[in-house]
């Protein structure tokens, strides 16, 4: 499929609409005290609790020694505990603590109030295919990274 010069591409619109998303959310969740990558980490542990800090540095696409600095912070915040994986000495399980309950729920206000905004003017059915060609793009990507790293 080929655009012409002046439609941006499809990486560019991703790239696009990542960057705005990310810049509206990140001033709607200022008052909450923390930062992007804190809440991106909190968010992924919330969904799978006990996931490592290699797994979640890699569903971040960063650095573990990065993650493992927002780490710190969320720990020392009271946000996260760190636990020994059962099988294996040198690994970390991530888990919230109750005291991130709050912070959860409020980042949930934003996130909910994120969507509807953005996607008030578009329409349902036009959703749904939108979303289901994005999961198709995102599964032969995930498909070629998978190939790409042996």
């Amino acid at each position: 499929m080929q655009s012409n010069d002046t439609t941006p591409g499809l990486g560019y619109l991703i790239a696009d609409l990542s960057r705005l998303y990310g810049r509206i959310f990140d001033r709607r969740a200022a008052p909450l005290g923390l930062t992007r990558a804190q809440w991106r980490a909190l968010k992924r542990i919330h969904m799978a609790p006990g996931l490592t800090q290699a797994a979640l540095a890699d569903v971040m696409d960063m650095e573990p020694i990065a993650v493992g600095r927002v780490l710190d912070r969320l720990q020392k915040a009271g946000f996260i505990e760190r636990r020994a994986d059962p099988h294996d000495r040198r690994c970390w399980r991530l888990f919230l603590t109750a005291h991130s309950d709050a912070a959860i729920s409020a980042i949930e206000v934003v996130a909910s109030s994120m969507r509807h905004d953005s996607l008030k003017d578009v329409d349902p059915g036009e959703l749904a295919v939108t979303l289901k060609v994005l999961g198709q793009i995102r599964e032969t990507l995930s498909q070629l990274d998978r190939i790409a790293r042996g």
